[in-house]
């Protein structure tokens, strides 16, 4: 049985997916949380699943490297140096980060793609997400990453169309723009809405997450999947196959 480890393994994510390993019958390799040294789990495990904070993530890849360990990454908030960080790692070992394990929502966004490719850019793109009042980043990395597909979708970058926010007088919507807005309240899992306004009409393709389980069954399938590839960077389509 392949053997996952998790780095950060006392949260809510890290509590979820040890529950998930044990029913998608694999072993658990055993996990660290913040002060830990992440080198011994990587010499353990088949393949590692990190849902820690953007400040270990340097740590937690140089451990993988090390060891040659596949690596799952779900951590949000992660700035363009923690991406050059993992573009350099995945020279050396397979690693999946996404934004969002979620495998409804890989699906929403090759859906969001699709839908941005073929619309056009006089089709105005809105992406609405709500979380729990403890969340720390905004917008939500599931967030960006309907902006990235939306973005690749009209062949640009999330950089060159990305609003977000809008106070004041900011003046008239800019064509092909995509903006963001973020809600924070209550204990909301995860609602994602991503808009297309026309004129005269409306797409919204939604997502709703009401159990964080599913987040922990698609880490695991993802992590499961990553354990037999070789050296490279993949998304959680690659899971699927999209």
């Amino acid at each position: 049985m392949t053997a996952i480890g998790i780095y950060g393994s006392a949260g809510r994510m890290g509590r979820a997916i040890t529950d998930a390993i044990e029913t998608a019958g694999a072993t658990l390799a055993g996990g660290v949380d913040a002060g830990d040294d992440p080198s011994p789990l990587a010499a353990a495990a088949d393949v590692l699943v990190d849902f820690s904070t953007p400040s270990a993530i340097e740590a937690h890849l140089a451990a993988a490297r090390a060891a040659g360990t596949a690596l799952v990454i779900g951590t949000t908030g992660l700035t363009p140096q923690h991406q050059s960080l993992i573009d350099a790692a995945a020279a050396d070992i397979a690693i999946l980060q996404t934004g969002n394990t979620s495998l409804g929502v890989t699906l929403l966004g090759i859906l969001v793609r699709e839908a941005a490719a073929r619309l056009g850019p006089d089709w105005d793109v809105e992406i609405v997400e709500m979380h729990h009042r403890h969340k720390v980043d905004a917008p939500s990395g599931t967030a960006l990453l309907l902006g990235e597909a939306a973005a690749r979708g009209r062949d640009s970058t999330l950089a060159e169309l990305r609003v977000d926010s809008r106070a004041g007088l900011v003046g008239a919507r800019s064509e092909g723009t995509i903006g963001f807005a973020s809600l924070r309240g209550g204990s909301v899992i995860g609602d994602h809405s991503v808009i297309f306004a026309g004129e005269g009409e409306r797409i919204e393709l939604n997502h709703r997450g009401d159990d964080r389980s599913i987040f922990a069954r698609g880490a695991v399938r993802a992590a499961l999947w990553l354990a037999d590839q070789p050296a490279g960077r993949y998304r959680m389509g690659d899971v699927l196959g999209l």
